[in-house]
């Protein structure tokens, strides 16, 4: 299967898992507790999987940064976060890094 897939998952299942830890509400309801742990265990196997191909800064880059940016939208529409000038500003610097390093890096596995 792709890397880049692969990859895709891992931050797929990293983010589900972060968003439904806040439904844990301290790890007292079961089945939100259920999510983030199946979840986390999910995106980390699949991350171990990418790391056969893909270089770990730059997986890593690519999952904290994406993951990021998912889960500020989730907070946002999920949880009624609200993401003022200066949180947006953060959102669109960290798209900007994940941009630069898929499309201007060297080191970017294809």
């Amino acid at each position: 299967m792709n890397h880049w897939l692969l990859l895709g998952a891992a931050i797929v299942l990293e983010v589900i898992g972060t968003s439904a830890l806040k439904l844990t509400e301290q790890w007292s309801r079961l089945w939100p507790s259920v999510i983030v742990v199946a979840s986390y265990l999910g995106a980390f196997f699949l991350l171990g999987l990418v790391l056969k191909t893909i270089p770990v800064g730059l997986a890593y880059a690519l999952w904290a940064g994406v993951g990021i940016v998912l889960v500020c939208l989730i907070g946002w529409l999920a949880f009624g976060q609200a993401l003022d000038t200066p949180a947006l500003l953060g959102i669109g610097l960290i798209v900007t890094g994940v941009l630069v390093i898929n499309l201007l890096s060297k080191s970017v596995v294809h």
